[in-house]
């Protein structure tokens, strides 16, 4: 990735990350369901950390994970393994 796509990536994360009508929890815990979604483990770990970081409490991320095995089944219960063991490590 050039760096000019980088800061383009980082600007589009602040971007839609940013409290609006949703706060940052909520957003990191779609973006948690959303990397669960697309099997992306590196989209786990961080927004595992990044809700937790903006007070996401883990039986919020057991609720955000019986939502992901619900539309997603058998993968969705693989990658929310990886989210339990991310909020275990840090």
């Amino acid at each position: 990735m050039t760096p000019a796509t980088a800061s383009a990536f980082k600007s589009l994360h602040a971007a839609s990350l940013a409290p609006a009508a949703l706060d940052l929890k909520t957003k990191e815990l779609i973006a948690l369901a959303c990397g669960i979604s697309r099997l992306c483990e590196g989209c786990v770990v961080h927004h595992v950390k990044a809700a937790k970081a903006a007070g996401a409490t883990l039986e919020e991320i057991h609720d955000t994970l019986d939502v992901c095995v619900l539309m997603g089944g058998g993968p969705a219960s693989v990658f929310g393994r990886k989210a339990l063991d991310a909020w275990n490590a840090g």
